[in-house]
């Protein structure tokens, strides 16, 4: 069975030595001390390893099975979801007015992280009642909050998001399910949702459906789109449970993966329903949730990697393969292991430093989104509505490949189930595509959040790399190895920045055939810019004595490793985009 080990120690790295939380002017970081955090991310990590780790296997094996309209999650799970909630970890970041601990969100997404890596399936469960909690949060009435958000908070009851509909993926302009207006202010839902995860299940008492749907007259196209709360079992106004409403699941997706969540196809029968927000502005709501959500999917690709690629580690450690070209390692063995092979070292390398430069990349986000939420800065939010798709399109690819190489370290045995490790590449194969498919993150990318605001916030972004290469060019023990490819990284990133205002207007296609490589162009800089600020706190943390020597020592020649044979990807990415459309757009449709 696969083993995982919560990464404490890079957690606690990122969070006090590089980014310096309990430092920042954001409300309630001063209560982040590293003595406080430690002891949440060590029993985090408990539960990650001895609850939810054991039944990642077990999720994948016996899945979810839809019984008389009820779908049975597999054996053990309800348990271990009773376990993490009952500890109050669904709550941990949520508003103390509907039972949450009112924490921060850099600090559930650091839990979050060690959850994920050990169960991403079991994860969704709490993740998207998350979800639903901020949208109903943001958006809803206060009779709306004080009826669902305590439920949410403690998970008693669960929630889902229903955008997809058969016909209907990405372009929801095309949405066909209707909420007819009733007498009392209500709405009767009828349609059918597909691809919903948690859409049905046996863990919690209800589960609160967040609907997407149009009222009829409204707006044509994503102008005429309203949210509703559709909950499973009406909720009566002392609170307690009423009545089944007009919904059931009809099917239960044969997926790749992701095997313990139950993914389902929703029917609403004129199901009654309540308008969050404003009547056509359900798209506003929704992306509260679909934007928390792409963050946290960006999360699972790195997350996934980071597990697959602990147990390649154990795996190049133990297996006897060979000999060293430079002299046994092993010589009272038949053959050294695995690990001292030059392309085995060079694929963990891979692994290793983008999963420790991803984690970095999703702390900063996090802190990013504190300092909106918390703290009311608004160049913060621009700040990360400009990285929103980079975190989710650049790691979950880079993650899905990172878990591909984990299980090439194993040959054969990668292939075979009883490892283990098709499971991650399987589980993280669906973090590309759900929360809108990477190569829509990367149009969304180009297409609108460059230009957001008139550019300020790329702009704003160069300036921090730029401040930074200026603030430490004289630091010896970075330049070489962590300012200069960071400096020459960032030319290529503003380079590919000008042809896109060149010659996309002219020829919008230029822009878009090269929003791909833009998007992995972009995340490899913000890799770089981590990996630079990481090395320069472990340099410090060595020059005054910190205590784990070997540990900071790592940290730097892991990112020297980055910063000399992946960051220089820049280049490629820049030479694609400057290629323009005619390379990509050459062939007629009936020609491919």
């Amino acid at each position: 069975m696969p083993i995982y080990n919560a990464p404490t120690k890079d957690l606690d790295f990122v969070l006090h030595d590089m980014l310096k939380v309990s430092h920042k002017d954001i409300p309630g970081y001063d209560e982040l001390d590293r003595d406080f955090t430690s002891a949440i991310l060590e029993e985090a990590g408990k539960i990650a390893r001895d609850v939810l780790a054991p039944l990642n296997v077990v999720g994948d094996t016996q899945g979810c099975h839809l019984e008389n309209g009820v779908v049975r999650t597999p054996e053990g799970f309800k348990e271990a979801f009773d376990l993490v909630r009952e500890g109050g970890w669904t709550g941990l970041d949520c508003d103390p007015e509907y039972g949450g601990q009112g924490m921060p969100y850099v600090l559930a997404t650091a839990v979050g992280e060690t959850h994920v890596s050990a169960n991403m399936a079991l994860n969704m469960y709490p993740g998207l009642t998350h979800g639903a909690y901020s949208a109903i949060h943001a958006h809803g009435s206060e009779e709306q909050k004080s009826t669902y958000l305590p439920k949410l908070v403690s998970c008693e009851w669960t929630g889902t998001m229903n955008l997809t509909e058969p016909h209907c993926g990405t372009d929801l302009g095309l949405l066909r399910t209707k909420a007819e207006p009733q007498d009392d202010g209500s709405y009767k839902i009828t349609g059918q949702k597909i691809f919903i995860s948690a859409g049905e299940h046996d863990m919690s008492d209800n589960i609160i459906h967040l609907v997407l749907a149009k009222i009829p007259g409204g707006p044509e196209g994503v102008k005429g789109i309203s949210l509703f709360i559709v909950p499973k079992f009406m909720v009566n106004e002392d609170g307690s449970l009423g009545n089944r409403n007009a919904l059931s699941c009809g099917k239960i997706e044969e997926k790749m993966g992701i095997h313990g969540n139950s993914t389902c196809v929703m029917n609403y029968d004129g199901a009654t329903g309540y308008l969050v927000g404003d009547a056509h502005k359900g798209l506003r709501a929704m992306f509260t949730m679909m934007n928390e959500a792409r963050i946290g999917v960006g999360l699972q690709g790195y997350a996934q990697a980071e597990a697959a690629y602990q147990n390649a580690v154990a795996y190049a450690l133990d297996r006897l393969q060979g000999r060293d070209v430079t002299g046994a390692k092993n010589p009272d063995g038949p053959a050294d292991p695995l690990i001292v092979h030059p392309d085995i070292r060079r694929n963990l390398m891979d692994q290793k430093s983008f999963t420790e430069g991803a984690r970095a990349f999703v702390m900063w986000g996090a802190t990013l989104i504190d300092a909106h939420t918390r703290g009311g800065d608004d160049d913060a939010h621009g700040l990360i509505s400009l990285m929103t798709p980079v975190i989710k399109g650049f790691l979950t690819d880079k993650g899905f490949e990172s878990t591909i190489q984990a299980q090439q370290v194993y040959g054969g045995h990668g292939y075979i189930e009883e490892w283990g490790m098709s499971q991650f590449a399987r589980d993280a194969r669906i973090a590309m595509i759900y929360e809108g498919a990477n190569g829509v993150q990367a149009l969304d990318l180009v297409g609108r959040k460059l230009a957001q605001d008139g550019g300020k916030h790329v702009m704003a972004f160069f300036e921090m790399v730029k401040s930074f290469l200026k603030d430490n060019e004289g630091n010896a023990a970075l330049k070489a190895d962590f300012l200069d490819p960071l400096k020459q990284a960032s030319k290529d990133l503003q380079a590919a920045g000008m042809y896109f205002m060149q010659n996309g207007m002219k020829n919008p296609n230029a822009a878009l055939a090269g929003s791909t490589d833009f998007m992995h162009l972009f995340g490899h800089v913000c890799l770089g810019l981590m990996w630079a600020q990481m090395a320069k706190a472990a340099l410090e943390a060595l020059e005054n004595g910190g205590e784990d020597k070997s540990f900071y020592e790592t940290k730097i020649a892991t990112g020297r490793y980055y910063m000399a044979r992946q960051l220089p990807a820049t280049s490629m990415h820049l030479k694609r985009i400057e290629s323009g459309a005619d390379p990509v757009m050459a062939l007629a449709a009936e020609a491919f």
